[in-house]
């Protein structure tokens, strides 16, 4: 028996099946057409920004980190409402590359964004942004500069473990046809041009506390305050928060606060252990997560975590963020001289990936990961070790090797746990 029509509509089509079934048809199913049963034939669609897409696992909307390979590890990108903590390294040079890449994606974007600092001016933050590869010829010559850095061993089938071949690839070129990210040249600056049509804020703290001779204007209380009244005045007052759906088209705000918690800010948790003032950091990340849930937002902040003697602290902050990144440069280690990590400038550790809509955090099954920065592009790969050590390899190493690859995921067999060198 055929199911009634639910619209008036329907009443052909439901006779077309009847019709089909009876001429001994196999099925009676049809494809749903575009157009709905309802009052005025539409059916509801997804929230459409510029620069954003659902999530393919919970059709949470996503924003790109301003790099692929990021975006590939993350889960397809960064959450609409979430904070992202990069872990600073210790020279703090590859951290403020992330911060600009994201920047840079907004302006690109064409999102809101919203900078704040304690030790570098907004405006001169944005003048160092990479610059995008937006036509045929500077992807080109991106690609160009991708060869020739690449290894001979690179292009070789079965140069390198076998265990590396059945794993994922991760992204490093321009890719034409991707709407989603965009790939930035970082030896050359960001045009003019787009920055002059980019809309931006910024909150830089010594500014904001010249106005007022008060002693405790230079505690980090203060500074946190001032900031978060800063970034709920802007969701509130354009719009991000979801008000007036009629009256603006929407967008993202992208916020990025550079190196927070440092001493710069007027904390002390850097300082000493036993700091008094130990939870302000904390509360300001507990309410501007609250701010960032119910608005179109997403945000990103360093932390030099380095300098934290309390660890306490940074469980707590890192429990209070979405997303954690914590970033290892070989600068200045034993690493740095080590034949082992030759081709990487250090180590890029995926602590913590935000599961939504759930009581607990998931976790990235990916522990082997390494970046380089060029001269051009700054590109997260896979850490491949090489299959076998020559005699002129130190003892050191060797044990450095195998300490490395316990690190490893799952594909290495029970002969990688002991202390000598892998044999394949």
């Amino acid at each position: 028996m055929a199911a009634p029509a639910t619209c008036a509509s329907g009443a052909s089509s439901t006779r077309s099946v009847a019709a089909a079934a009876g001429k001994g048809s196999v099925t009676s199913f049809q494809r749903k057409g575009p157009k709905a049963c309802g009052i005025d034939g539409s059916s509801p669609r997804l929230l459409s920004i510029t620069g954003t897409r659902p999530s393919v696992r919970n059709g949470q909307l996503l924003v790109s980190t301003g790099l692929p390979a990021l975006d590939q590890l993350l889960g397809g990108g960064l959450a609409v409402g979430t904070v992202l903590l990069i872990e600073e390294d210790k020279h703090n040079i590859y951290s403020p590359l992330l911060f600009k890449y994201f920047l840079a994606e907004g302006i690109v974007s064409g999102h809101t964004l919203l900078i704040a600092s304690a030790n570098e001016n907004p405006a001169e933050i944005l003048k160092g942004l990479p610059a995008p590869l937006l036509d045929e010829k500077d992807k080109k010559e991106f690609d160009e500069d991708v060869c020739n850095h690449k290894t001979p061993e690179a292009n070789t089938p079965m140069k390198i473990a076998w265990r590396y071949q059945l794993l994922p690839k991760v992204e490093v070129g321009p890719v034409s046809s991707s709407r989603f990210g965009h790939y930035y040249d970082a030896s050359k600056k960001i045009p003019q041009k787009l920055l002059e049509d980019s809309k931006w804020h910024g909150f830089f703290l010594p500014e904001k506390l010249s106005s007022t001779l008060n002693p405790e204007s230079c505690s980090s209380t203060h500074g946190y305050m001032k900031l978060l009244q800063f970034i709920k005045n802007i969701i509130y007052e354009e719009g991000f928060d979801g008000s007036n759906p009629q009256k603006k088209q929407k967008n993202i705000l992208r916020i990025g606060i550079q190196n927070l918690g440092s001493p710069l800010w007027g904390d002390d948790i850097c300082c000493r252990e036993n700091c008094d003032k130990s939870h302000n950091l904390t509360k300001f990340l507990y309410v501007l997560r609250g701010l960032l849930r119910t608005s179109l937002s997403a945000c990103i902040i360093t932390v030099p975590t380095y300098l934290t003697m309390n660890k306490a602290v940074i469980a707590r902050v890192t429990n209070l963020s979405d997303t954690v990144i914590g970033l290892e440069s070989f600068i200045g280690s034993e690493r740095e001289t080590n034949p082992l990590y030759k081709d990487y400038h250090g180590l890029i550790h995926i602590r913590q990936i935000p599961r939504l809509n759930n009581l607990t955090c998931d976790e990235s099954a990916v522990k082997d990961l390494a970046f380089k920065s060029k001269r051009k592009l700054f590109t997260i790969e896979r850490l491949h070790l090489p299959p076998d050590l020559s005699d002129t390899v130190s003892r050191s190493s060797k044990q450095d090797l195998a300490e490395s690859a316990k690190l490893l995921g799952p594909g290495c067999g029970p002969m990688a746990g002991g202390k000598k060198h892998l044999d394949f």
